[in-house]
């Protein structure tokens, strides 16, 4: 049921069709391949179909004598090679463990003794006598009749019981839908694991005190140290909340919470506080987006395990197409320089993406792949600001060290891409050379 239960969820395009788990194969455990494979064609024949077919089937090698060697032989090469790809703990040295229990039940016993009778004549001798032994034993008893107990029919009913419930909660997402995002939830439960990969490129945290208005940004890092809560929504408002009892809990003042900022002066909040997340991620090898509704208040979230997620943005299935070309794209502009590299973005209409960028990156260049935008940027020596509409294979060169602005008009979501080259990164390998 381990494997047999992955291999069925790799029935999926995404892992198919090798998007999962893209650039793994230029890891050091894949060297031996690297003879006669490309690391594309590592990633998508070793990785992804390798994986799929024997996770789908190793399960009724194991089962069959005449095919169990050369089967553990395989399953124990891959748990290995799991142990040092991911880290996720025991995992792989458990089940390397239970690959036993395949074996016949006397295992250990054959086992020992191969390891004691060292020399082909006592192993003679000794297969001979166990034969003669059971020939006579047999002779003498008769098998023995098993009664069926009460107890041993409430320990194969609970056999079968615990089966069925492992089967079922991998597709019992139609029943869950609160923990659904772009896959489907329950993650512990739902055996999608290595199918969906995640690469997260911003989280922004917005605080407002509805008695004035004013905004405040928080550190995702203030109160955690990891940002898998920001791709899950029941854990966005657990998040929430906790975020407003740690504020609660800092020094107040007739009802006001006093919070230090970056100039060490003293701001108040009031207890009247609304709560907004904006996550952008990509989604095996797709566009960063937005999962969530930036402009949805968690502290008033309308969340249950049974209903679906109301402020879940859907995926765009547009930037799938592109994927193919992104990694051309993306070798392209790795070719300019060993300093550059390339962002891609898609959003919502209606929507807009507000960015700085440090003066530390160079020739930074918007590009619209698909879609019309308004690329609008603060001036730096006046209070306004200039517009410029860019389409489909328009460029602009963006000014760095001021905020900017970009809109998505129309009807259909936009595309684009920032290129860029990190001067910082330059200079400090020319010092180092």
């Amino acid at each position: 049921m381990l494997y047999f239960m992955a291999g069925l969820k790799k029935i999926d395009l995404e892992w198919l069709e090798g998007h999962s788990m893209g650039d793994w194969g230029d890891h050091w455990i894949f060297d031996p391949f690297r003879f006669f494979l490309t690391t594309d064609q590592i990633d998508y024949l070793v990785i992804h179909w390798f994986g799929f077919l024997l996770d789908l089937t190793v399960g009724f090698w194991l089962l069959n004598n005449a095919t169990r060697p050369y089967a553990m032989l395989f399953c124990g090469a891959f748990h290995l090679m799991n142990s040092q790809m991911f880290s996720i703990g025991m995992f792989p040295y458990v089940c390397l463990l239970t690959m036993c229990i395949f074996c016949d039940d006397d295992w250990p016993v054959k086992l020992w003794n191969v390891l004691i009778l060292k020399n082909i004549q006592d192993r003679e001798v000794y297969k001979r006598s166990v034969i003669c032994g059971r020939k006579a034993e047999g002779s003498k008893l008769k098998q023995p009749e098993v009664e069926l107990t009460t107890k041993k029919r409430f320990v194969v009913i609970s056999l079968i019981l615990h089966c069925f419930i492992q089967c079922f909660l991998p597709y019992s997402h139609f029943i869950t839908k609160g923990y659904n995002n772009w896959t489907n939830g329950l993650y512990g439960y739902s055996w999608d694991m290595m199918v969906h990969s995640w690469n997260s490129a911003l989280v922004v945290i917005k605080v407002v005190d509805n008695d004035n208005g004013k905004e405040y940004f928080i550190n995702p890092d203030a109160w955690t140290k990891n940002e898998r809560w920001s791709k899950h929504a029941d854990m966005c408002v657990q998040y929430a909340r906790c975020l407003r009892n740690n504020l609660l809990g800092m020094d107040s003042n007739d009802g006001k919470i006093q919070v230090e900022d970056s100039q060490t002066s003293t701001i108040k909040i009031s207890n009247n506080m609304s709560v907004y997340i904006d996550v952008w991620c990509s989604l095996n090898g797709r566009f960063q987006q937005r999962m969530f509704d930036p402009h949805y208040d968690l502290l008033k979230a309308n969340w249950s395990p049974f209903q679906p997620v109301e402020w879940l943005l859907p995926l765009l299935t547009e930037s799938g197409e592109f994927r193919d070309n992104l990694k051309k794209v993306r070798g392209d502009v790795y070719t300019w320089s060993n300093y550059s590299d390339v962002l891609f973005i898609a959003d919502f209409p209606g929507m807009h993406l507000e960015n700085y960028l440090s003066t530390e990156l160079r020739n930074v260049t918007l590009t619209i792949l698909d879609g019309d935008v308004i690329y609008e940027v603060d001036e730096t020596d006046s209070k306004q600001s200039r517009a410029l509409r860019l389409s489909k294979d328009s460029s602009y060169e963006i000014t760095t060290g001021v905020f900017h602005r970009v809109h998505t008009i129309g009807m259909k979501p936009s595309l684009y891409m920032y290129t860029y080259i990190n001067q910082t990164r330059e200079m400090l390998d020319s010092q180092a050379m």
